[in-house]
């Protein structure tokens, strides 16, 4: 799921060798950390929150394979 969120993400960007997903376990479950360059922030994001909720939901659908909780972050 990691790999499938930094595919998704180095697309997006300008620059997709600054691109860094970090998984995280916690006791609800995980979290999936977006490190990008301070100038593609606005373009994970996206207009209104759209691409980082399209990340988020694609990232869930894949979890339920798994069965376990993801959570999608940026982090700045």
């Amino acid at each position: 799921m990691k790999d499938l969120i930094e595919l998704l993400t180095r697309a997006l960007v300008e620059h997709p060798e600054e691109v860094e997903v970090r998984e995280v376990e916690g006791p609800e479950g995980v979290t999936l950390e977006i490190y990008v360059a301070p100038g593609d922030t606005g373009k994970v994001i996206g207009r209104g929150g759209r691409i980082i909720s399209a990340l988020r939901t694609v990232a869930k659908a894949a979890s339920v394979k798994e069965g376990r909780r993801v959570f999608v972050e940026i982090m700045a």
